[in-house]
């Protein structure tokens, strides 16, 4: 989508659609518990949000301070259709800008196809997160 805006921002700037996109994605459609969901770190993260033309947020995105990227999440409608891309390529630029040599995500299985294919290499065994298959995966990052 050529006209997706991807912002950044500190969690009080980004809370409310950051938190109504999440709830939908991960709570309704995967059913992680709510309790789960939102956790204390979002408060020390940058967070990303993809936002259409007539200014609906669609989809979202945190790096925490470690270099952890994580809650990516597309409103359903909007999939498969490069906002999941723009997200993590702000997010992974964002590191760069902070330094970082590497990013990790903790990606659900059946998405790590397309975080292979942004350079995230998979390490170690598939295990459990709010009842979801997940797989650590890094990536290492250049100037």
């Amino acid at each position: 989508m050529c006209c997706i805006k991807v912002r950044l921002g500190n969690w009080e700037s980004c809370k409310q659609d950051a938190t109504q996109i999440r709830h939908q994605v991960f709570v309704q459609e995967q059913n992680v518990p709510p309790e789960e969901e939102l956790d204390p770190q979002d408060e020390f993260c940058i967070h990303a949000l993809a936002y259409e033309p007539s200014g609906v947020a669609v989809g979202t995105g945190r790096l925490l301070p470690n270099a952890h990227i994580g809650r990516m999440a597309v409103l359903a409608p909007y999939r498969g259709k490069g906002i999941g891309t723009k997200l993590l390529t702000a997010l992974v630029d964002e590191a760069r800008r902070q330094r970082h040599l590497e990013v990790v995500l903790s990606a659900q299985v059946h998405a790590q196809r397309f975080y292979a294919a942004h350079g995230f290499v998979a390490e170690g065994n598939i295990y459990m997160d709010a009842g979801i298959e997940h797989v650590t995966m890094r990536h290492a990052l250049t100037a």
